[in-house]
Order: structure tokens, then sequence, then C-alpha cells
């Protein structure tokens, strides 16, 4: 009898650790707007690859409204403390005018579902600004992927408090812009995928990255990962924030 419950301990422990069975994978691409030909290769790449789409770029609007037609998930790419220009929030900006910027910012980019930050390594540790922001994109009926381009964001940890739909960022593809660099990224963040079920990476439309991406989507199902949409990531992940994972979640001076 102790060996028979020995034994349903250790089966039951052993199942208790193995991979998850599914492994997801979400691919967000930023700082689109700014080039017709990089934004239309983007546009091409195969699946449910995100769409994150800069205000202060000559193309928003227009390349906002063909990734819609196109079945795209569009979001606002909001840029945030260090960067600048007429929609930039920085500590310090007073709420109205936060507010003001985040309209205009949508405005520019229609049809987005939800937003994400553009750097903002400063802005994201602003507990009172992002608490609002959390409250005002509830209210829009709006997601919020926090990009995590600081180990002292808070900003995920204002959208689960209130019960925001949102994810946050695993692996940057390509800070180091070879392909070597983002293919290696890419491997880990497939690793992560299996590891732990889901993984959320961001890339940029740099050729290297689009190259990798071109190359290894269509491959993806045969490796064992299932790629999907930025919404159903964040139901998959019931909207619990994950921390980064070591290597995986470095963080970007953004």
């Amino acid at each position: 009898m102790r060996f028979l419950l020995f034994s349903l301990f250790c089966l039951l422990a052993g199942t208790a650790h193995a991979a998850p069975a599914k492994a997801y994978m979400t691919i967000i691409i930023d700082d689109l707007g700014q080039s017709i030909e990089r934004d239309n290769r983007t546009l091409a790449l195969p699946g449910p690859v995100t769409m994150a789409i800069m205000p202060d770029t000559p193309h928003a609007t227009d390349f906002a409204r063909q990734a819609h037609r196109a079945g795209k998930t569009v979001i606002l790419h909001m840029p945030m403390d260090p960067a600048t220009g007429p929609y930039a929030w920085h500590p310090g900006t007073p709420q109205p005018e936060l507010a003001n910027r985040l309209q205009a910012a949508l405005a520019k980019v229609p049809f987005a579902a939800g937003i994400n930050n553009h750097m903002g390594s400063r802005m994201t540790a602003q507990r009172e600004a992002m608490a609002w922001l959390m409250g005002e994109l509830q209210q829009r009926h709006l997601f919020f992927v926090d990009s995590r381009t600081s180990a002292a964001t808070v900003a995920a940890a204002e959208a689960q408090r209130i019960g925001l739909a949102h994810v946050s960022r695993d692996v940057f593809l390509d800070d180091t812009r070879t392909i070597e660099a983002i293919t290696g990224q890419l491997e880990q963040g497939m690793a992560l995928a299996r590891r732990q079920g889901s993984a959320v990476l961001i890339g940029h439309p740099y050729p290297q990255t689009l190259q990798v991406l071109e190359r290894a989507l269509p491959q993806l199902k045969q490796r064992g990962i299932e790629l999907i949409g930025i919404k159903q990531m964040i139901a998959e992940r019931s909207n619990l924030a994950m921390p980064a994972h070591g290597k995986h979640g470095q963080y970007s001076n953004r």
C-alpha cells in the first residue's frame, strides 16, 4: 500500500512539473508609421502580428487604417519619457495635459485596441500617472501592454490592481541588430513559451528583424509554437501580471 501511495505521489509530482501543454507566442512590432516600405513589409508578416504605431509619424493614420483592413490588431505606441515630441508623457506634466496628449495620440492612430509604451523608462515608474492611465484605458475599453523598459515600472501593477486587461513583454528581439542576435532572442522566446506556456516578444521594423521573422514565422507550428494575437494572449494569461525572466526579460534604456 505504501509503495502504491509513493508511486502515485511521484506520478503527481512529475505531472506538476511537466511542461505546459501549449506554447503560445505573441509578437508586437513597435515604431511603425515612419516608412511605407518597412510598414508594408511588416504588414506582410504571416499570422496575427500586432502593429504598434507611433502617433508622431508621417504615415500613422493611413497605416493604422491599412493594418485594420488587413485584419491586424493595431495598438498605439505611446511616447513616454525619455521620448520627446508633442504626444510624449513626462513626469511633472499636469494630468489634464497628459489627457490631452493621450486623446490626440489616439486620434492619430484610429482602430487602436490598446496601447503600449514607447520608451517610458522614467514615466512608467510614476505611480499616480500610471494609475490615471489605467483607469482611462478601462473607461475606453482599451488594453495595456507594458513594454517593461525599466525594472521600476509600476504600469502592469496598476493595471492589475483595477482589473484592466493587460500583458507584459518578456523578450526584446532586437536590442542588438544582427541576424544572429535576433535569431538567438527569438529562440529564447520560444524556449520561454515552451517552459511557461506563453511569451510576449517585441521587435522593430528593422531589416534584420523582418528577415528573421519572415523566415521563422512559417515554421513556428512545426516547432511546437502557436502564434496568437495579443487579445488572445491577454485572455490566456488571465490578466495576471507575469514578471520578466532573467535574460529573457532584459530591460532597455528606452
